[in-house]
This record gives C-alpha cells, structure tokens and sequence, in this order.
C-alpha cells in the first residue's frame, strides 16, 4: 500500500471521526459541514434519516435533543479502504428519554440497554457521503424488557422516494 493511499485512509477517518464527535456534542452545523451535498444517513431498521444537507441538519438537531446521557460507544472492529469506515461497536446508554431517531414512539424504559451497532460511512473527495447503521433492535428491545414486535420497520419502497433510495 502507497503512502498516498494510507493518507487517504486516514483522511477518511478523521472526516467519519469528526462528523461524530460533532454531532455527539450537539453540533449540527459543525457535522454537516463535513458533509457533501448529496449526503444520506439511515438509521436501520427502523429506517430514520435524512438525505440533503439541510435535511440532515434538521435530522440532527432532533437526535442532539434525544441522547442519552450515559451513552458511550466501544469499539468493537473498525475496516477502513479509501472510501469507507466500517466500524462495529457496543453502544450503552440508559433508556431515560424518547429516542425517535432509534426508538419511534416508544416511552423511555429507564433501564439500561446494551447494544451492537454496525455503521458503514463512506467518503468522498474529503467529504461525507452516507452513513449507514444497522442497530440491533431485537436485542435492544429484549434487554429494555419490551415486546420484539414494539417498533415496526416501515416497509421500504422498491422505487421512488424513501430509504431504499438512499442506499
């Protein structure tokens, strides 16, 4: 592997770790400033997101007011090439507030939840392009002793407007 390609690498990186940490601190306009016109971030199953830039400003200007607390994410693997972050993580937070972005209509448990995510982020000529999550629900709706059937994924469109087409 060139050093070129391992510049790029890590330029990925630091645009998918920035993006992150800006929007874990509640910053919306810094995330979105790293972000390309076109971006996209879903939230799957359960399918929340946005596609634009000022749709996911307004996107995460919601998530800013919905997040836990206590919510810490380990790393559990992380895969990088020139384009893409592929981390896996255990994400805990206590269920002390409604999280519409990952819990639609569902009241807060106050119990503890334990959690693997996958994300995948890809970049493009330095800047953000799309995030994908897959959390999963299953396991995060047992450990909050809810009923497997409590969050409907919408159903996903085969053609037009909606998640499919951010994928």
């Amino acid at each position: 592997m060139t050093p070129g390609i391992q510049e790029l690498m890590r330029q990925v990186e630091r645009v998918r770790d920035g993006f992150r940490r800006a929007v874990l601190a509640g910053e919306p306009d810094a995330a979105v400033a790293l972000c390309a016109e076109a971006v996209t971030l879903i939230d799957l199953p359960v399918g929340t997101g946005a596609a634009g830039r000022d749709d996911l400003r307004r996107h995460l200007a919601e998530v800013a007011l919905h997040l836990p607390g206590d919510l810490a994410f380990a790393r559990l693997s992380r895969t990088v090439d020139r384009f893409r972050v592929v981390d896996e993580e255990r994400v805990t937070f206590t269920h002390d507030r409604e999280l519409p972005w990952l819990l639609p209509g569902i009241d807060p448990t106050g119990r503890r939840a334990e959690v693997l995510a996958v994300s995948v982020t890809t970049v493009r000529q330095g800047r953000l392009l799309a995030v994908r999550t897959l959390w999963d629900l299953t396991t995060l709706l047992a450990g909050l002793g809810l009923p497997g059937d409590t969050v409907r994924p919408p159903p996903v469109p085969l053609a037009g407007e909606g998640p499919r087409g951010w994928w």
